[in-house]
């Protein structure tokens, strides 16, 4: 082998990791489109702090027997995560259909969770669910103990929830003292559709023309 030949070779094979080597997966992202938030509640718990669960409206069956009370994804839902870590939020709101009572007078509903990167204090993840009636964030939310994102299905499971400093200080239980503590579970079965097309494929599709042009030079340099 020539000399020459050898370093056009070599020069060849630093520029195909020169074209190579900037690549990385961009994360997919998604939209919420519908589905059921179930919603978990220590009823004897609540009776404890003054709240007693005595009637609901327009909800749904939740997801399993584990769970108390279901709520409709809304279609003004326009919620948009990454699959970055699993699951990391970007922007916008999944609202639900549907009210729950307590001790006959308090109602409160067609909730909408949202994300706020500033209360990720301690526990909470910044997700919070908001009573859209009164306006009153009642609850922070942990992250999901588990995140399954299959096909167009959505599933967040094990999130906890508590007591916001809001709901603890507004009249319906006017104890300060019950801001961050443990108020149920729910978890989230969506459906979604992409949001957006990942970079990643047209990166590859990139490196494949270059790659082959590369091939052409080098083969006819040599």
């Amino acid at each position: 082998m020539r000399f020459s030949q050898l370093l056009v070779i070599l020069g060849c094979t630093i520029a195909a990791f020169g074209t190579i080597a900037p690549l990385r997966a961009e994360a997919a992202k998604y939209q919420v489109q519908s589905g059921v938030t179930s919603v978990y509640h220590d009823l004897e718990a609540f009776r404890q702090i003054g709240l007693d669960l005595t009637g609901t409206n327009n909800t749904v069956t939740p997801i399993n027997s584990n769970y108390i009370v279901g709520f409709n994804i809304a279609p003004t839902t326009n919620f948009t995560f990454s699959d970055t870590n699993g699951f990391t939020p970007l922007s916008g709101t999944i609202e639900h259909t549907g009210t729950v009572t307590f001790n006959n007078q308090a109602t409160i509903g067609n909730f909408s969770v949202g994300f706020d990167p500033k209360r990720a204090i301690n526990n909470a993840s910044g997700l919070f669910l908001k009573d859209t009636l009164s306006g009153l964030i009642v609850f922070d939310l942990s992250a999901p103990e588990t995140v399954s994102l299959n096909s167009n299905n959505l599933i967040l499971d094990k999130v906890t929830l508590f007591i916001s400093p809001e709901l603890a200080n507004s009249s319906i239980l006017s104890n300060s003292n019950l801001a961050g503590e443990f108020g149920g579970f729910a978890r989230i079965d969506a459906q979604v559709a992409s949001a957006a097309i990942p970079e990643s494929a047209n990166t590859i599709g990139l490196l494949a023309v270059g790659m082959a042009v590369l091939t052409i030079r080098c083969k006819n340099q040599m």
